[in-house]
């Protein structure tokens, strides 16, 4: 690969992973609201907006997958575990200061929002590391068996595996922590994992689109990965 290609190849990798991260730490932010979604009159999801940016990290770690490679996949998602942690020492920090009388956010409004935070983002680290990990093993698993063939398989499946995995983890780990309802676990398992299967068959399309920008822009075959050690 030419030099002005690798350092190409390098900046997408870069924006992959500054997506990744952002959609990763702001999911654990805003985790707390609750909304539902009337899918076609068909069936009634009651999710968190925290579901929202989490099925984009998947996709991001199965475009790098395909075209990095497994160890930057992996190097992706620890980088988002330690930029998760570290926004929660800045939140821990932020929550400890006293407001001011004329702050906009007061001490309760700022602890109620954000002070559960730690415990869940705790809990969503857990889930997600098992997760993610799974995903990106069960996704090489199915490229060596498939020969680099068959996307929409490796894809759909790894995801479909590690989402159920995190979904079930996660809310496991909230309500064992008293941070939810145990009353709600089972619909919210279900709208969880059928809203991010749903998301993950929609995603495929664009899961194309990204592989076969690669290909053609960087001249690689089929199965073929960009080295950037």
């Amino acid at each position: 690969m030419e030099t002005k290609d690798k350092i190409l190849a390098y900046k997408i990798y870069f924006i992959l992973g500054a997506i990744f991260i952002a959609s990763l730490v702001v999911s654990n932010l805003i985790f707390q609201k609750f909304f539902y979604w009337n899918f076609l009159g068909i069936y009634r999801f009651e999710i968190s907006v925290g579901i929202i940016p989490y099925p984009i990290t998947f996709l991001i770690t199965d475009i790098i997958s395909e075209v990095y490679g497994k160890k930057k996949a992996n190097q992706v998602v620890t980088a988002g575990i330690f930029a998760s942690f570290f926004s929660l020492f800045i939140i821990y920090i932020a929550d400890q200061v006293p407001a001011i009388e004329s702050s906009p956010v007061n001490n309760a409004v700022f602890n109620q929002v954000f002070g559960q935070t730690s415990l869940a983002v705790l809990a969503s680290m857990l889930a997600y590391l098992f997760a993610q990990y799974i995903d990106i093993q069960i996704f090489h698993f199915w490229k060596k068996v498939t020969k680099g063939k068959m996307l929409w398989l490796r894809n759909n499946f790894s995801t479909f595996t590690s989402q159920f995995m995190d979904t079930f983890s996660v809310l496991f780990l909230l309500c064992s922590f008293k941070i939810l309802s145990w009353d709600i676990f089972y619909s919210l398992l279900i709208s969880g994992f059928l809203f991010k299967i749903l998301i993950a068959a929609l995603d495929t399309p664009l899961l194309y689109l990204f592989v076969y920008f690669f290909r053609k822009r960087f001249n690689l075959k089929q199965g073929e990965e960009i080295n950037l050690d």
